[in-house]
């Protein structure tokens, strides 16, 4: 069950990170969530696993996220809720997972969550699918060098004028919350590579149609 250098330093970089403006939580109010950011060792060496949300979902649809959701009063914290939520959504064994962290809460306006991110490593990897089609579309490992190679990094601008940092990679397109909070975590971890911040492109339409919902 070692748990890998890079790994503990990530978690331990990550914990004490600083929260930037726009993620920081209110004062009071919003639901209580947890993401699991889960990395184990593939046959392409480290990767994080990924889902992609339902289109028919009401909030977030059609986006590639961490396994998660709401914090239920008898999961007991975010850890419990966290390891619960990617049971139900990609049908994982918990009992392959050690959690190495938690990184501070974070805040998503457009759904009230207030989400601490739980760090995990995937040391007895179980097979994994869409457990819960009516929330999600597929499960991903995605291999850390195809999330770092600068050819699958990008700036999404939304018609509100902000960009994020965006991933494209296994038919996947990764951007908003998720890639916000990869792109720490990558950096952290001393994976990543330099790559064309100036690379922006808008929002593709259908993208921003389904997240439009809600």
């Amino acid at each position: 069950m070692e748990v890998p250098g890079w790994l503990e330093t990530l978690a331990e970089r990550a914990a004490r990170a600083t929260v930037p403006a726009e993620l920081r939580p209110p004062r009071s109010g919003g639901r209580p969530a947890a993401v699991l950011l889960l990395f184990g060792e593939g046959p392409l060496g480290p990767d994080v696993l990924l889902i992609q949300r339902s289109s028919r979902g009401r909030r977030h649809a059609g986006q590639p996220a961490f396994p998660g959701g709401g914090v239920d009063p008898a999961d007991g914290g975010p850890v419990a809720a966290a390891l619960r939520e990617a049971e139900e959504e990609t049908g994982l064994d918990p009992a392959g997972v050690h959690v190495v962290g938690t990184m501070p809460e974070l805040y998503v306006w457009r759904s009230d969550n207030r989400v601490t991110p739980v760090i995990g490593w995937w040391h007895t990897p179980s097979a994994v699918h869409a457990a819960s089609p009516d929330e999600v579309e597929a499960v991903e490992r995605v291999p850390i060098a195809e999330l770092v190679d600068p050819a699958n990094r990008l700036r999404l601008r939304h018609p509100s004028g902000y960009s994020g940092p965006a991933f494209r990679v296994r038919n996947l397109l990764v951007w908003g919350f998720t890639a916000g909070v990869l792109d720490g975590v990558l950096a952290d971890s001393g994976f990543a590579l330099p790559w064309d911040a100036s690379r922006v492109e808008d929002l593709p339409p259908d993208v921003l149609d389904l997240a439009s919902r809600g």
